[in-house]
């Protein structure tokens, strides 16, 4: 399938979407405000012990406690077979008072502190290192026999050096020798850096940052079947392929700078589909349409046929209704980044054929996600219920906070997201010579956030454009609205 990244780098945020045959699939979003901490190592202290529940509180410096899991002690990955296991009782392993070496598993989510793992794990573009595992592990998705004895040989020799266990990652498949030795040897490097860092620091806190979205994503997608990568900021161009050709000289040919007078956000149509995410009523090509409700427990998604009204017998304009709707939620959950506990409404079905065929459509249609998923097929009510991994927060908590205009029952886009929908508009401006002045009409809230916030990025904006912009308040405006006048 022919992909495409395409990533917009701000000094306030950068944003990198993948599109699919120029579809938008995924969408990941990095304020430069935010921390994002996945990947991140820390030295911390257990702070707490709980047999009972096989899992311990750790004290990594933040103001609240990572959750570690005996799970997350003894294995890595579900998705890596692996030569052995470990097991213990978690009272045998920790003590109060004890120092540890953890990375964050998953962001913290709403009241809950980071979770986090004592298995710490670097990731390289073919593997990944696992010093404090002496094991090996191969991709399950890597399928051929041949292929995964090779890994295995290969693994074992480096393995041989310093006894740090490693993962052959899918993008291994096919790599030779050299470049696998040289992906061991930045890994190595880096875990020997890290070390260094921690003998030094006296105290709990951070030791390794995770990289950030371009890199992480380049690392991590480049590989799959990505043919071509825009990035419209040049500093993160040559980063750019700098970061590639360490790796393979031919794959920098992929990565193109965008100099376009248009956003590239709006050249590819990702603005236009980030508004459609964002709406609860997602419309199909038949007429019908999917209703998608987030709370706090779980997801809910209701199947209507709407304007839909066949053109044989009902039980077949419901199949037809069903069939293209598991499709399409397949598409929403990735690109949301919906996870948790999922409760799936499908039009009521009489036949098991019909029901059948809907499963099969949406598990399918979910081999594309990446993330992990369950389905447990119909219910005796009628419900389809599933599970998808959850690591960071949805499209609509990123994009969005709670609406102060229904008492927090909503959501209104929040005004830092605002904020950078208007620094983006600007920039279809930014260059015209007969525009000297820009006056931008917004609500008192959102003026009051951008000259608290975003003073000093006003300013750099209009050095390098050579305008004078200016915020003026005003009240009759929903803080989602806004007013551009141009003066020359």
């Amino acid at each position: 399938m022919a992909s495409t990244l395409v990533i917009n780098d701000r000094v306030y945020e950068t944003r990198v979407a993948l599109l699919e045959n120029d579809d938008l699939v995924e969408l990941y979003i990095e304020r430069n405000a935010d921390n994002i901490l996945v990947g991140n190592i820390y030295k911390g202290v257990v702070i707490r012990v709980l047999p009972g529940m096989d899992s311990a509180f750790i004290d990594i410096g933040m103001e609240k406690a990572a959750f570690l899991s005996i799970a997350d002690i003894h294995r890595i990955s579900d998705d890596v077979e692996f030569e052995g296991e470990i097991n213990s009782d978690i009272s045998d392993v920790l003590k109060e008072g004890q120092e540890i070496l953890v990375q964050i598993s998953k962001e913290p989510i709403g009241t809950k502190g980071p979770r986090v793992t004592t298995n710490i794990t670097l990731a390289g573009r073919y593997l990944v290192l696992a010093p404090m595992t002496p094991t090996i592990g191969i991709s399950r998705k890597i399928e051929d026999k041949e292929e995964r004895a090779r890994l295995k040989k290969i693994l074992n020799e480096l393995f041989e050096l310093n006894s740090f266990g490693l993962i052959a990652r899918t993008a291994s498949s096919g790599v030779p020798l050299r470049l696998l030795k040289k992906d061991y040897e930045l890994l190595a490097k880096q875990w020997s850096e890290l070390n260094k860092k921690k003998s030094r620091l006296s105290k709990k806190g951070l030791l390794h940052t995770e990289v950030d979205a371009s890199h992480r994503f380049l690392r991590d997608i480049l590989i799959d079947g990505v043919e071509k990568i825009v990035v419209d900021n040049q500093d993160t161009y040559k980063k750019l392929i700098k970061y590639i050709g360490q790796y393979n000289q031919r794959s920098k040919k992929l990565i193109e700078l965008y100099d376009g007078e248009e956003p590239v956000f709006q050249t590819y149509g990702v603005e236009h589909e980030i508004e459609r995410a964002l709406d609860k009523r997602v419309w199909l090509k038949s007429g019908g349409y999917i209703i998608i409700d987030q709370a706090e427990a779980a997801v809910i998604i209701d199947v209507n046929t709407g304007r839909f009204v066949g053109a044989k017998n009902l039980e077949e304009t419901i199949l037809k209704t069903n069939l293209e709707a598991a499709k399409e939620i397949a598409y929403q959950l990735r690109l949301r980044n919906l996870g948790g506990i999922i409760i799936l409404d499908f039009i009521d079905m009489e036949k098991k054929d019909h029901r059948d065929r809907v499963l099969t459509s949406l598990k399918d249609s979910l081999k594309k996600d990446k993330a992990k998923t369950n389905v447990f097929g119909f219910s005796d009510l009628g419900l389809v219920e599933m599970t998808r991994k959850r690591t960071r927060e949805s499209l609509t908590k990123n994009l969005c906070s709670p609406c102060p205009y229904c008492e927090g029952k909503g959501f209104n886009r929040s005004y830092r997201t605002v904020c950078h929908e208007v620094f983006r508009e600007l920039e279809r401006y930014a260059f015209d010579p007969d525009i000297k002045k820009i006056m931008i009409y917004l609500n008192p809230a959102v003026v009051d956030y951008i000259y608290q916030n975003e003073k000093s990025l006003v300013r750099l904006m209009e050095k390098k454009f050579k305008k004078t912009i200016v915020f003026e308040a005003d009240k009759e405006l929903h803080h989602e609205q806004y007013e551009i006048c141009l003066q020359e």
